[in-house]
């Protein structure tokens, strides 16, 4: 009985413990950090899908995926690194390919049509892979993602950023204020009180 007493004692303190360390709440710097790079430009990465537009040369024109090492291969042109480059750089990129090449004022137009997907794992009712949409945050990728299950953490949510080679710890507190960008995975981990 006494043995039962102290473990349910050190059990509560724990959890006390935890929640406690996992609730903090980001600092305006981290704040204001994230907002950049959220409203920022977004920087082309493999797997994403673009529309490249030469206007008065529609055989040039087209829709083209970034590779696996984020190239793309354009008639005329040939192969062009497109990876971290944002719409405005590749197009200045391509004008200046097929200026040297083959046009002598060429206007290119770059469009983005779909971004890489991000993905939900863990205590979600569906996880799995989505469809990039702007603006969303830790929030609506779970909601997207059917919401939390009975047992996910109610303190915290794990976010590994697109390039970053671990995941990193966020307060659910914050979820509204914590961006999705591209490509990333958000895990909801299970509680454990």
């Amino acid at each position: 009985m006494i043995r039962a007493v102290f473990v349910r004692i050190a059990l509560l303190a724990f959890a006390l413990l935890v929640s406690g360390c996992a609730t903090g709440q980001l600092s305006e710097s981290e704040l204001q950090s994230l907002a950049a790079v959220a409203t920022a430009p977004p920087k082309l990465q493999p797997g994403d899908k673009i529309r490249v537009t030469v206007f008065g040369e529609d055989r040039l024109s087209g829709d083209y995926e970034l590779d696996a090492t984020g190239q793309i291969s354009l008639p005329l042109a040939g192969t062009v690194q497109a990876s971290g480059l944002t719409q405005t750089e590749l197009e200045q990129a391509l004008a200046k390919k097929f200026r040297s090449e083959y046009l002598k004022n060429p206007k290119v137009t770059v469009t983005i049509t779909t971004l890489r997907s991000f993905f939900v794992t863990g205590e979600v009712l569906k996880p799995g892979k989505y469809p990039y949409e702007s603006g969303l945050n830790v929030l609506t990728a779970i909601t997207t993602a059917g919401g939390p299950t009975y047992r996910a953490s109610r303190s915290s949510v794990q976010i590994q950023r697109g390039g970053e080679p671990s995941m990193r710890d966020y307060p659910l507190s914050s979820a509204s204020s914590v961006p999705i960008l591209p490509g990333d995975v958000i895990r909801v981990p299970e509680r454990y009180f």
